[in-house]
């Protein structure tokens, strides 16, 4: 304890990391220039909790059954608009994902679907059992049997569960990243792709900037340590990181010139830059 002990300030009501010596003098000046995240003209939030993940999140072959079951082209337009691709946590990589061939029936409710426009949708619901997606927070018993049904919200039984002011950012470019990891493994996802609530989504302007920032040794292991012992990277955290904007310190450039480009922005002397680099 003796050898590894480190002399930390605990000063201010923020929240705080232990830091070596040479970590500290490094945050220092990450944290002396740039913009917090909460005053750039961007926005960070969740994904969808549909309530019931068996009935809304199905396979490709599921989603192929649906189409073929639509009685007309028109009927089967619309549904296909409705089913989006879906990423989980798991499928999340650095500067990828790996899509596992999933898709959402994304019924949220802000949209105010009509079931009725989507008949072949419907049908598939209620084999599942409308007792178990209707959302009343009730017990029934089906053929002998408890039967849960989703939590009592305001919203229809096939209709994902929470409702959400900002389902159309889904619709949009957006930075992905895992709730919880070590690491930030950020990606690019495309528009109308949706992701569950193991990840935050990031959507807005310069995004490419910020994905490369994210991804940087730099912000992996000293900024982000922190997230990781303060229960993880929600908009709390990400909200007070502060970013060089594009005009301080561009990094639209080969992910391999960043962490190079951040070190002389940074002013980092060549033994911080050995400590990043060695960890």
């Amino acid at each position: 304890m003796q050898q590894q002990g480190c002399v930390c300030t605990f000063s201010g009501n923020d929240s705080w990391v232990i830091l070596s010596p040479i970590e500290q003098s490094i945050k220092r000046k990450i944290e002396s220039v740039g913009v917090p995240l909460k005053d750039w003209d961007i926005q960070i939030n969740y994904g969808i909790k549909t309530g019931f993940n068996d009935a809304f999140i199905i396979t490709t072959e599921k989603r192929e059954e649906i189409l073929a079951a639509c009685r007309d082209r028109d009927e089967r337009t619309r549904t296909a608009e409705l089913i989006r691709p879906i990423l989980r946590g798991r499928d999340i990589k650095r500067y990828d994902y790996d899509w596992a061939g999933l898709w959402l029936i994304a019924t949220f409710p802000a949209r105010h679907y009509d079931i009725e426009k989507y008949p072949a949708v419907k049908e598939y619901l209620l084999s599942i059992g409308i007792e178990k997606l209707e959302q009343t927070g009730k017990t029934h018993i089906v053929k002998g049997e408890a039967v849960k049904a989703r939590k009592k919200t305001n919203n229809k039984w096939f209709e994902t569960q929470d409702s959400i002011n900002y389902w159309d950012d889904f619709s949009k470019p957006k930075i992905v990243y895992r709730e919880i990891g070590l690491t930030m493994d950020a990606c690019m996802v495309p528009s109308n792709w949706m992701i569950n609530n193991k990840l935050y989504m990031i959507t807005g302007n310069h995004l490419n900037h910020l994905l490369n920032y994210l991804n940087s040794k730099l912000f992996n292991r000293i900024i982000l340590p922190s997230a990781n012992i303060t229960g993880g990277k929600g908009v709390d955290f990400m909200s007070g990181i502060r970013v060089p904007l594009p005009n301080q310190c561009d990094l639209q450039c080969n992910e391999t010139e960043v962490d190079n480009i951040l070190y002389r922005f940074y002013a980092l002397s060549s033994q911080e830059i050995a400590f990043i680099d060695a960890q």
